[in-house]
């Protein structure tokens, strides 16, 4: 059985080698938002790890195409349509995963949205559709997962937050929506992880840096120049720059990891 105890140490210790830890054979995973961007690079790790994959997003068409790539490396891939903002959405899309895979060990919160405009001109509608993708969302589908892992006293939580919700950021960068629901989700990530740690729920978040993505590649192409020196690096994130965190945290690996945020941003909160 995936996760047994392996033979025992001199101190008589359960003995794992390391890539027992990092294997995610029969665990399954639901990513919010894995048809493109930085969720299907964390599901494309997942996958290759050995887990079996829950896609959804509002595009149904492209978590289609999405889950019918991974179907191609011999991954077992659902794909289901799915708005965050809405409750009935979230809940089938549990009730589907337990229905035809018959377990849920791993919840990736990547659904999300961003909109530019000086505070001063932000309509409110604006502000609540970011805070109610980036932030009521993932609460939504914790909520509805953690039906499911509390009584099974298992789970890995994994929280897509932002290095721009470490702290603000200059007058040429107006997301206040998108800053303030990513600081948000990082508390609500520690705050959760102490809640569920006496049921054996890790809830971590990641915190990415620039990663060109459907979302941020127009502000990258108008600041290229200007982002790249910000960053020690001296580069943006690439198509694998998130697949090691992604499983690291979705697996044994990280049992003594929780409430933690994991920064992958070259170097760029480092300066």
């Amino acid at each position: 059985m995936h996760g047994s105890l392996g033979p025992l140490d001199k101190m008589g210790l359960a003995f794992m080698h390391i890539k027992e830890l990092f294997d995610l054979t029969d665990r399954v995973a639901i990513v919010t938002g894995g048809s493109t961007g930085l969720g299907k690079q964390m599901a494309e790790a997942l996958a290759e790890a050995g887990a079996k994959l829950v896609l959804c997003a509002r595009n149904k068409e492209r978590c289609d195409l999405a889950a019918a790539e991974l179907r191609e490396t011999g991954a077992e891939v659902l794909s289901l349509g799915c708005d965050v903002k809405k409750l009935e959405s979230i809940q089938r899309v549990v009730d589907e995963t337990m229905a035809r895979l018959g377990a849920l060990d791993i919840l990736i919160n990547n659904a999300g949205t961003s909109w530019g405009a000086p505070i001063e001109e932000m309509k409110l509608e604006q502000w609540n559709k970011v805070m109610d993708t980036n932030m009521t969302g993932a609460f939504l589908f914790c909520q509805a997962v953690g039906k499911i892992m509390v009584p099974r006293k298992r789970g890995k939580i994994i929280n897509i937050a932002s290095v721009a919700g470490l702290r603000g950021s200059p007058p040429d960068f107006q997301a206040i929506g998108y800053q303030a629901s990513k600081g948000a989700l990082i508390t609500f990530t520690k705050d959760l992880a102490c809640k569920w740690a006496m049921h054996n729920i890790h809830v971590n978040a990641i915190a990415p840096g620039w990663f060109p993505t459907n979302m941020s590649g127009a502000v990258i192409e108008r600041n290229q120049e200007g982002l790249r020196q910000r960053i020690p690096l001296k580069r943006f994130g690439d198509e694998h720059d998130l697949k090691g965190a992604a499983v690291f945290l979705a697996s044994t690996a990280s049992d003594f990891v929780t409430g933690h945020t994991l920064v992958v941003d070259g170097g760029q909160t480092a300066w």
